[in-house]
């Protein structure tokens, strides 16, 4: 298990790491060649000027050659801090706002309770001296004895663990409230300050049944008529143009070529740029590039047009789902929250996702399949929680090294080693957990689409609760139990079945220190590598040295993506929740 030497190991090298982390952001920051990297949002909207172009130096234009810059590349911290809200909301949205919040809210709630952990059940704790007493028959260290463990069962001391439970609970309910109130009002002021957008007046309408007198446009017209005739305004049925739209993705990627060829040809009028016709340009007769994307283009207008007239004209190309929109917000709300027939499987309504929002693919799923496909996918991620034990078990061995000593012997001398010892209990597991779930968001979002929803935010809301139930089970549970078996291995395999329960709920507590090591790694060295964006300044680079022909691609290629929801908010919850549950110290419950 993580002594304290341990855990001041990986709290340095971690330190060390975000340290690191933040001064390559400040610098890496400074550099022209990295401006499109990290001012994305600026450069898309106009605001910013890439500062390669006002200079001449061969060398300026990558690297910042201004010592004055130097001189004050830490100065985005406090202008940072001191950003107003309504700038930061405008810049950013107000989902980043409220997410930036959770952190504030986090300091709210755990600096005082830190304070009164500190004053109050530390000295408890550490005069209890029951594990002294247990030293033969359990494998603990000297940080553990600060936990409730070491409190004799029975004693008058847990009297303070149940006073401080309930402050800590009392004053986190508080600060709950409060924060809730204050972002509720956040929301309505930002709802009455924007114009008012289509999809507020707009509800999805999915299954809906055919009919043989009418087309799906004129049942749908005909439905709403007779049972919203006060606030019913118009409809928009959804067709099927995939193959439309793999078409007009292709003309654009063809125009992008054009483009391409012309600005070569406006810097070297001398010659005309040609190119092969066969696949990407690799093989086939070489002709003049700019007439033959223009007669490429041309014919794919053409096929564009046809296509599109098809598809409005074939009724098998429409299908049973529809955008009805109300004269009213109360109209809509009625709609959307009611059931529009006594068969709870057709006329399915809910609020339209706004335009950007709307996952196409899903929209012609019927009900019948989404229900068998939830059913799938939720046995599926039970299989995928139980089966990802394995690695975390194998992590857990890594953090309880004292415990497989006495087990295993002859590794003794290997793992002795202090700085061996030291990094394998103190960084190794955190980090180890961290590389098996980097892939684990990825996945549960491909489940989640294969669910039939609708709208990508709906996606992400589903993503994120299934990685949370994921680290819940796993991280957190799968963590105690499979720690607590390898921590106390030895003492299972020489004392009786009555006093298993009694070392479990004695050794469950001194897993604090396991967590307290994922944190530092996830927390301090992960939030400043993602400051850092080394993943998207990477992507760009390797974008811009190979795949940017125009300025359209280079705009593709320093799209700012999102914070990533799906996988940051469960983190988030997950951090609240170890300490909530290690400070009130509610696991003392499974002691006997």
């Amino acid at each position: 298990m993580a002594t304290l030497q341990d855990i001041t190991v990986a709290g340095v090298i971690n330190l060390l790491i975000a340290v690191a982390f933040l001064l390559a952001f400040a610098f890496l920051r400074l550099q022209p060649i990295n401006d499109r990297v990290y001012f994305p949002k600026w450069y898309l909207n106009g605001s910013r000027k890439s500062p390669r172009h006002s200079t001449r130096s061969t060398v300026g234009k990558f690297v910042n050659l201004d010592y004055r810059a130097y001189m004050r590349f830490l100065s985005w911290m406090p202008d940072a801090l001191r950003m107003p809200q309504a700038e930061l909301i405008d810049h950013a949205g107000l989902d980043s706002v409220v997410y930036l919040r959770i952190y504030i809210v986090g300091l709210k709630i755990f600096v005082p309770l830190a304070v009164l952990a500190c004053a109050i059940l530390i000295p408890v704790n550490a005069t209890g001296g029951t594990l002294v007493n247990l030293k033969k028959e359990l494998v603990f260290s000297d940080i553990d004895k600060l936990s409730i463990s070491n409190v004799q069962s029975g004693s008058q001391r847990f009297w303070a663990h149940l006073l401080m439970a309930y402050v800590f609970s009392a004053w986190t309910c508080f600060v709950l409230y409060t924060e809730y109130d204050k972002i509720a009002s956040m929301r309505l002021h930002f709802l009455a300050s924007q114009r008012r957008r289509a999809d507020q007046f707009t509800v999805l309408v999915r299954n809906v049944p055919p009919d043989t007198d009418e087309t799906i446009s004129e049942h749908v017209d005909h439905f709403f008529r007779v049972n919203h005739p006060d606030h019913y305004l118009t409809h928009q049925v959804v067709y099927n143009a995939n193959k439309l739209a793999k078409l007009v993705k292709k003309k654009e990627k063809l125009k992008n070529w054009l483009d391409y060829y012309q600005i070569k040809y406006s810097r070297h009028p001398e010659k005309r740029p040609t190119t092969k016709e066969g696949f990407l340009g690799l093989w086939g007769e070489r002709v003049d590039a700019i007439d033959f994307y223009t007669a490429e283009i041309d014919t794919l207008v053409q096929k564009i047009a046809e296509e599109r007239e098809r598809v409005l004209k074939d009724p098998e190309a429409i299908m049973p789902v529809a955008f009805v929109s109300f004269n009213t917000r109360w109209g809509a709300a009625v709609c959307a929250q009611t059931q529009q027939s006594k068969n709870p499987t057709i006329w399915l309504t809910e609020w339209a996702p706004e335009p950007r929002d709307v996952y196409w693919s899903n929209l012609a799923i019927p009900f019948v399949a989404i229900a068998i496909r939830k059913l799938v996918m939720g046995v599926t991620l039970f299989f995928l929680v139980f089966f990802f034990m394995i690695p975390i078990a194998a992590v857990q061995s890594l953090a309880n090294l004292d415990g497989i000593e006495k087990v295993a012997p002859f590794l003794k001398s290997i793992i002795e080693v202090k700085i061996i010892k030291s990094f394998l209990q103190g960084f190794l597991p955190g980090l180890a957990l961290k590389i098996f779930l980097i892939i684990l968001p990825t996945i549960l979002m491909i489940m989640s689409k294969i669910e039939g929803y609708a709208a990508t935010s709906i996606l992400e809301r589903r993503a994120a609760a299934k990685y949370y139930y994921f680290m819940l089970v796993n991280v957190f549970l799968g963590s105690i139990i499979t720690g607590t078996a390898f921590q106390q291995l030895h003492a299972f395999l020489h004392q009786s079945p009555t006093q298993i329960p009694k070392t479990i709920g004695v050794s469950i507590p001194m897993k604090a220190t396991f967590f307290i090591t994922y944190i530092m790694v996830d927390g301090w060295a992960g939030i400043a590598g993602e400051i850092l964006r080394l993943k998207p300044l990477i992507i760009f680079h390797l974008k811009n040295m190979f795949l940017v022909k125009t300025e359209k691609d280079r705009e593709n290629a320093m799209d700012p993506g999102s914070v990533g929801f799906p996988e940051a908010l469960p983190q988030l919850q997950l951090y609240f929740l170890l300490g909530l549950v290690l400070s009130m110290c509610i696991i003392r419950s499974m002691r006997v």
